[in-house]
Formats: C-alpha cells, sequence, structure tokens
C-alpha cells in the first residue's frame, strides 16, 4: 500500500530553507525543473543562509597551495561542493570555477596516473601512485567519483571530466565497483568506495551520453543490487549497522537512503531487488509522518575550521524527530519507487 504523506508535504513545502521547498516541489511533487518559479526558486537557494554559511571560506580555502583545506572534514571544498550539488544551487555559475580548479588539481595529480604492482600491504605503501595487487587497482574512487557527481551536477564541467571518467573505468573491479583496501586477499568491491563513483559515472552519463560510463555505472549498481542494498551475499546477515541507520548528509558513507537514491538516479529503483531496503525505509516512518536522522558523521556546525564539523547543523539528529533533509530524500524515493501519493 502506498505511503500517504500529504500533511508532511505541506510542511516541507513551507520550510524556510528554499533546498527543502526546491527538493519537496521538483523530487517529490514532480514540477518541472525548468519552470520559471522553479528557476525563481533556485535562485533563492543561491543567496539563502546555508549556501552562505558553506561558500563562507571559498576565498581563503581557494588559494593554491591549500591542498590540506581541499579534503578537510567536512569542510573542505570537496564538502562544500559536494552539498551544493545536492541543495539545487543554480546550474552553471562561473564564482565556482576557482573551486572546480582547486578540486581538479588534487584529484587529478600526477600521482592518480602513476601505478606499481604490489604484493603485501607494505609494498602497497611504500611507493607514490595506485598499487595494483591481484589484477585489482586499490584506489578511494569515492574521491574522484563525489568530484565528477558535483560538478556535472552543478553544471561547472569542463574536458578535464574525461580524465575523471577514465581514471574510474581503468580502476573498476571485476565485480563492477571499487575498493581501496591494500590487504592483498580482498577481492570484493566496497560499498562506500562503489557508490560515488556510480553516482558519478551515471551522471556523467546523462549529461553527456557516454555510453561507456553508463555501462560502468550499470555494472557497479550490481555490486548494492545483489546484496539487496545492504545484506551480505553469503550469509544474508546485515553488513553494517550503519548501512541501516539514516544520515544526513553521508560525506563518503553508506545507508540505504542513499543507496535507494543513487538506484533511482540510476533508474533501477523498481528493481525487485530494492524492495527490501525500501520497505525497512516505510518501517521507519515517525508518528509525526516524517523520518529522522538517526545518526550523524558531523560534529555540529562550527564557524571555524574545525576537523569533522560542518558549516551547517542539518537538523541534528533525533530517533523521535522529523528531519526535514532526511524526510524529503525518503519520500523522493518512495515517489520514484511508486510507494507514495501525494
Amino acid at each position: 500500500m502506498a505511503t500517504h504523506a500529504g500533511t508532511v508535504i505541506d510542511a516541507l513545502v513551507r520550510h524556510p530553507d528554499p533546498s527543502i521547498r526546491w527538493k519537496t516541489r521538483v523530487h517529490v511533487l514532480g514540477e518541472s525543473p525548468s519552470s520559471r518559479a522553479i528557476r525563481a526558486l533556485r535562485e533563492d537557494i543561491r543567496g539563502s543562509s546555508t549556501v552562505r554559511a558553506l561558500l563562507s571560506r571559498r576565498n581563503q580555502l581557494g588559494r593554491p597551495g591549500t591542498r590540506r583545506t581541499v579534503y578537510y572534514y567536512w569542510q573542505g571544498l570537496h564538502w562544500v561542493a559536494a552539498s551544493l550539488a545536492d541543495l539545487g544551487y543554480p546550474e552553471g555559475d562561473a564564482s565556482l570555477t576557482p573551486i572546480r580548479d582547486r578540486l581538479l588539481e588534487l584529484w587529478l595529480g600526477a600521482g592518480y596516473f602513476q601505478e606499481f604492482e604490489a604484493r603485501t600491504k607494505a609494498q602497497a605503501y611504500a611507493k607514490r601512485g595506485v598499487p595494483l595487487m591481484r589484477g585489482r587497482y586499490r584506489r578511494c574512487a569515492s574521491q574522484q567519483g563525489n568530484v565528477l557527481f558535483s560538478l556535472v551536477t552543478l553544471g561547472i564541467a569542463d574536458d578535464r571530466m574525461e580524465s575523471l571518467v577514465e581514471r574510474l573505468l581503468h580502476w573498476q573491479w571485476p565485480d563492477g565497483g571499487w575498493n581501496c583496501d591494500r590487504e592483498p586477499s580482498a577481492d570484493t568491491s566496497s560499498f562506500t568506495e562503489t557508490m560515488l563513483p556510480m553516482r558519478g559515472l551515471a551522471a556523467h552519463a546523462r549529461a553527456t551520453k557516454n555510453v561507456a560510463a553508463a555501462r560502468a555505472a550499470k555494472r557497479a549498481s550490481e555490486v548494492f543490487l545483489r546484496r539487496k542494498l545492504f545484506r551480505r551475499v553469503s550469509d544474508d546477515k546485515v553488513i553494517a549497522a550503519d548501512f541501516v541507520a539514516l544520515h544526513y548528509p553521508l560525506y563518503w558513507h553508506y545507508d540505504v537512503l542513499g543507496g535507494l537514491k543513487a538506484m533511482a538516479e540510476l533508474g533501477r529503483i523498481r528493481d525487485p531487488r530494492c524492495a527490501e531496503a525500501l520497505d525497512l525505509l516505510e518501517s521507519k516512518r515517525l508518528a509525526d509522518g516524517g523520518w529522522p536522522a538517526e545518526k550523524r558523521y558531523n560534529k555540529g556546525a562550527s564557524r571555524a575550521l574545525k576537523a569533522y564539523a560542518d558549516y551547517v547543523d542539518w537538523g541534528g539528529t533525533s530517533v523521535k524527530r522529523m528531519n526535514p533533509w532526511v524526510t524529503v530524500d525518503v519520500l523522493a524515493v518512495l515517489r520514484q519507487a511508486g510507494r507514495v501519493r501525494v
């Protein structure tokens, strides 16, 4: 039976943050992204307090020679760009190109084009570059994948995206995903290292009609679908407790909501193997009609540059109180799965 969500949707449409309103109107209610009203709403997002907070250090962190702050958890430019991409920030903003250039300077550095064979974990850490162990490249492809997704979604991609795509295709494992585990025996892709490359390649394929990227993203989706998005193949047990808890933002992590969002982007949300994860999502609905952020990966918001802090609070965590960011994403997923009435 479809979930009726009229009351909570009404609240989200009136939410003070324009990104929540945009997500609700476009991804839940299905309004045209190109309509005049939605374009105006995206301009509101550009000037919102959330975006101002995210971009508050753009000049400080955008200078050459600040490599550490590009990937700094969770206030580096890498994470700022990812948040902007998720918030409905207007596409094609040339003022973001310095951020783009800093990201690509880092993630297309010479070391990512150097590779060497290694037989032991010690050997894999002994050299600069990407180790090849037992026929598999051991690389944290979530980094290049996240940048690819962010820049394509923000409409500031350039010809260098082809280099990101080439690296991701080159590093892809036989089972369709990616993994940076430098234990020689590791032979199965990682959920956390696979989701962002998959989303990035899928976004690139939608924008450019790149057949190889689309094929690679579909192969990657089988890593998740084969495991029903959260269960082991070997014994059907839950892979990790955090996979079945709800978070926002995920950063580089994984949970079933993030997995289902990705399946929706790839057009695979109605695959029967998503059904149990969708059931789990529906079971977490609160009495007020929304969904909670049960856990979080940040240490709250901070104006100072602080490890594992964010610029935005993102609604906090509570197993009993609705989180609007989680709720609007859940409703979007359920709508695309045909499980919500509006």
